[in-house]
């Protein structure tokens, strides 16, 4: 998939998360917010899957899918959601961990839990 086309679809996360904040608002748990987007991309004929794990390994030996990735849409791009005060530091480093380990090149970091979305919406890129 080509950065033009990684970029385009990140524009259809953006405004499916709008609307899902509209709907819903701040203050709930981080799993309403993913299904509510999954339900987004529904219908806007988006491929996505919820709850992706994500193998891990150490010195070329499998540890097992000790990760999950919250929603990975068409295949390509990471969406880690959150529902907190205070975005931390770790949620970055999480979500770029999930990068690396799915050797993918995009992810957005979404706190639902804010006035307004786009002061809780991050993109992260890893070698794109």
């Amino acid at each position: 998939m080509t950065n033009d086309e990684l970029n385009r679809i990140g524009g259809i996360i953006l405004d499916a998360s709008i609307t899902v904040h509209r709907e819903l608002g701040p203050g709930l748990l981080e799993s309403a917010y993913v299904i509510a987007l999954m339900r987004e991309f529904e219908l806007r004929c988006m491929n996505a899957v919820a709850q992706v794990p994500v193998e891990m390994t150490y010195k070329q030996v499998p540890l097992g899918k000790i990760y999950v990735i919250d929603i990975l849409v068409e295949g390509q791009i990471i969406i880690e959601v959150k529902s907190v005060i205070t975005m931390e530091p770790v949620f970055k480093a999480q979500l770029i961990t999930y990068l690396k380990l799915a050797d993918k090149k995009l992810g957005y970091l979404i706190n639902f839990n804010v006035g307004l979305l786009k002061n809780g919406f991050q993109r992260i890129v890893y070698n794109f």
